[in-house]
C-alpha cells in the first residue's frame, strides 16, 4: 500500500513538470551562470535536451570536435557566435561546413590563426551576409589584400578587430580602403599594427560615420596631433585607447615628449566618451583634467602602468567622473593607503578596481575599499603589501574594520608573500559571497587558513592555489558549490587528490600541472568521483601513465579537455 502511494505520488509530480510551458524553462535555463551547465541539464530528459539545444546561441570549437561538427549544427540550430580561435586543423575546410550548415552567424571569431582564410570567407560569404562582427586578432601574418577579402566577403560588419598580428604588413593604404567599404563600422581595434600612421586613423574617422570605439594601442606611428584631428572629425566617439609614449630626444636614454596642448583641449571634447585607455602612457595631471572636464559620463578609465601623473591628477579625474565603474590603477606605484582612503570617497559606482602592482598598499586600502565602495564585485590586488598592518589597524580592536561587503564575488590577490591566515581570515569575513578567489604564490597562507575561508565563504567556486603550501588535507566537508581548483605547482600527491575525490565530488576543472608526486592511481580516483568533471591539466605529471590518460578518451567520454605530456610532447585533448 505504501508503494502504491509513493507510485501515485511520483506520478503526479511527472504530470505537473510535463504541464509547465516551455516558455519556463527556456527562462529558468537561461539564468545557469555558467552555459557547460546545459550539458548536464540536457541529459534529465527528451524535453529539456530539445529546449536547452534552442538556447545555446555560442560555440566553440576544437581540433578534436571536428568529425562532430555536423551533428552540432544540427543540435543547435540557432548558433550565431562561433569561436574557432583553439582551432589548429584545416580551417578552410572547417569554414566549407559551416558554409553548409544553414546558420545566420551574427559573430566569428579567427584569432591565433597562421594567417587568414580567404577561400573559405569567400564561401562563408555567399550564404552569410549579415556578419557583424569579425575578431581576427594575434594573426600570424595580416595585410591589406586580408583587409579588402574582410570588407567585400562581410560588407555589413559594425565590429573589426585586427590587433596584435605577429608579422603585421597592414598600412594606411590597407585601413583607408576598408573604411570606403565598411559603411557601418562602429568599432575597430588596430592595436599592434606598427606601420600605421595619422592616415589611417583620419580616413576611419571621416569615412565610417557610424565610429564609436577606437582603439589603437602600440601604435606609435600615430601622432598627437594625428589624435587631435580623429577627435575633431569624430568628436563622438564612446570609446578611445592609445599610448602617449616616451621618445629618444637626445642623448642616452628615453626622454619625455612634451603632451600637446591641442590634445589636451581636443579631450574637453569628448563628451559622450564612457572609456578611455592610456595604458602605459607618459601623461600629466593636465591631461587627466582636461578628461575631468569633458568626459563627465565616464564609465571605465585605465591607467595601467602610467607615469608622470599625481595623486591631484587622478584625485580630479575621479571627483569630477562618479559613474565610473571599471577603473585600472595598476603599477601606479605613489598609491598609498591614505590615497586610496581619499578616493574611495568618489569611487561610488566602482563594481571592478584593478590597484595590482601598487606596492605601498597593505590591509589598510583593501578594508577601506571593501568598507566604503559599496557596488564594488572584483578587486586585483597582485604584488602589493596585502598582508601588512598599517599602524592604525595595530591600535584597534580586529572586529572593527570588518564591515561585510555581500558585493565582492571575484578577488584576485596571487603572489603576496605577505598574506597570512589572520589577513586572509578578515577577508574571508567582509566578503561571505565570494566566488571566485585567486591566492597564486601567497607562500604565507596556510592548510587551516584555507579551510577556514571555505567554511566562511560556501560560495566559492573558482580556488586558485597554485605554488602554495597547501595541500588541502584539512577539508573535513562537502566544498559543493566549487567548480574549478587550481592546485599547479604545490607539491601535492594521491592524498590530496583522495580528499579531493571525497569532498569536492561537483568539480568541473581540475589543474595539476607540475605536481610530481601525483600517480595514475590518485587521478583515477578524482575520474572517477567527479562525474561532472570536464577539464584536466596533468602537464608535468611525470607518475600519471600515458596509457592511462589514452584510456579516458573511451571511457570517459565527458571530460572534454585533457592536458598532458606524451613522450615528451605536450598534447591536449579537445572533444
Amino acid at each position: 500500500m505504501l508503494i502504491d502511494n509513493q507510485d501515485q505520488r511520483f506520478r503526479r509530480m511527472e504530470v505537473r513538470t510535463v504541464d509547465i510551458p516551455d516558455e519556463c524553462w527556456d527562462l529558468v535555463f537561461r539564468f545557469l551562470d555558467d552555459s557547460r551547465d546545459l550539458e548536464s541539464i540536457s541529459m534529465v530528459c527528451k524535453l529539456f535536451l530539445s529546449i536547452s539545444s534552442q538556447i545555446q546561441h555560442s560555440l566553440k570549437i576544437f581540433d578534436q570536435t571536428v568529425e562532430l561538427i555536423p551533428n552540432l549544427f544540427m543540435r543547435f540550430p540557432k548558433l550565431t557566435v562561433l569561436d574557432l580561435s583553439y582551432f589548429n586543423g584545416n580551417l578552410e575546410g572547417l569554414l566549407h561546413q559551416i558554409s553548409q550548415s544553414g546558420l545566420d552567424l551574427d559573430s566569428l571569431n579567427l584569432s591565433h590563426q597562421r594567417k587568414l582564410p580567404i577561400e573559405g570567407l569567400s564561401e562563408l560569404s555567399l550564404v552569410m551576409k549579415n556578419l557583424r562582427v569579425l575578431i581576427c586578432s594575434n594573426i600570424g601574418s595580416l595585410d591589406d589584400s586580408d583587409l579588402e577579402v574582410m570588407a567585400s566577403c562581410f560588407p555589413l560588419l559594425q565590429e573589426v578587430d585586427i590587433s596584435f598580428p605577429l608579422d603585421s604588413r597592414v598600412s594606411d593604404f590597407g585601413i583607408s580602403k576598408l573604411s570606403l567599404m565598411l559603411e557601418n563600422l562602429q568599432k575597430i581595434n588596430l592595436s599592434g599594427n606598427h606601420l600605421l600612421t595619422d592616415q589611417s586613423l583620419l580616413a576611419l574617422c571621416r569615412n565610417c560615420v557610424s565610429l564609436e570605439e577606437v582603439l589603437f594601442l602600440s601604435c606609435f606611428r600615430i601622432t598627437q596631433l594625428g589624435i587631435v584631428s580623429a577627435i575633431r572629425f569624430r568628436g563622438n566617439l564612446a570609446s578611445i585607447a592609445f599610448n602617449i609614449e616616451k621618445r629618444r630626444i637626445h642623448g642616452p636614454g628615453l626622454a619625455p615628449m612634451p603632451i600637446s596642448q591641442d590634445l589636451i583641449g581636443a579631450l574637453k571634447c569628448l563628451e559622450r566618451l564612457i572609456a578611455i585607455d592610456l595604458s602605459s602612457s607618459f601623461i600629466s595631471d593636465e591631461l587627466l583634467s582636461s578628461v575631468a572636464e569633458g568626459c563627465h559620463i565616464l564609465k571605465k578609465l585605465i591607467l595601467q602602468g602610467c607615469c608622470n601623473f599625481t595623486f591631484a591628477g587622478i584625485s580630479c579625474v575621479l571627483s569630477k567622473c562618479q559613474y565610473v565603474e571599471c577603473l585600472d590603477l595598476g603599477k601606479v606605484d605613489f598609491l598609498t593607503d591614505q590615497c586610496i582612503a581619499k578616493l574611495s570617497m568618489f569611487l561610488l559606482n566602482v563594481t571592478s578596481i584593478n590597484l595590482s602592482g601598487c606596492c605601498q598598499l597593505t590591509n589598510s586600502a583593501f578594508f577601506t575599499l571593501t568598507r566604503n565602495c559599496t557596488l564594488l564585485a572584483e578587486i586585483r590586488m597582485e604584488r602589493t603589501y596585502l598582508g601588512v598592518k598599517a599602524d592604525e589597524e595595530k591600535d584597534k580592536d580586529p572586529s572593527l574594520d570588518l564591515v561585510p561587503n555581500p558585493q565582492v564575488k571575484s578577488l584576485y590577490l596571487g603572489h603576496n608573500i605577505l598574506l597570512d591566515d589572520e589577513t586572509l581570515f578578515k577577508i574571508a569575513s567582509i566578503c561571505p559571497n565570494l566566488e571566485l578567489l585567486d591566492l597564486n604564490s601567497c607562500s604565507s597562507i596556510s592548510e587551516e587558513g584555507i579551510a577556514e575561508v571555505l567554511k566562511k565563504c560556501s560560495e566559492i567556486r573558482h580556488l586558485n592555489l597554485a605554488y602554495t603550501e597547501v595541500k588541502l588535507l584539512t577539508i573535513d566537508s562537502q566544498v559543493s558549490q566549487m567548480k574549478a581548483l587550481n592546485l599547479s605547482g604545490s607539491r601535492i600527491g594521491d592524498e590530496t587528490l583522495s580528499v579531493i575525490s571525497k569532498w569536492f565530488c561537483g568539480l568541473v576543472a581540475l589543474e595539476i600541472q607540475n605536481c610530481s608526486d601525483v600517480t595514475t592511481k590518485g587521478v583515477r580516483e578524482v575520474v572517477e568521483s567527479c562525474m561532472g568533471l570536464r577539464e584536466l591539466n596533468l602537464k608535468n605529471c611525470d607518475l600519471v601513465s600515458d596509457e592511462y590518460i589514452a584510456t579516458l578518451e573511451f571511457s570517459k567520454p565527458s571530460l572534454r579537455k585533457i592536458i598532458k605530456h606524451l613522450a615528451g610532447i605536450a598534447v591536449d585533448y579537445y572533444r
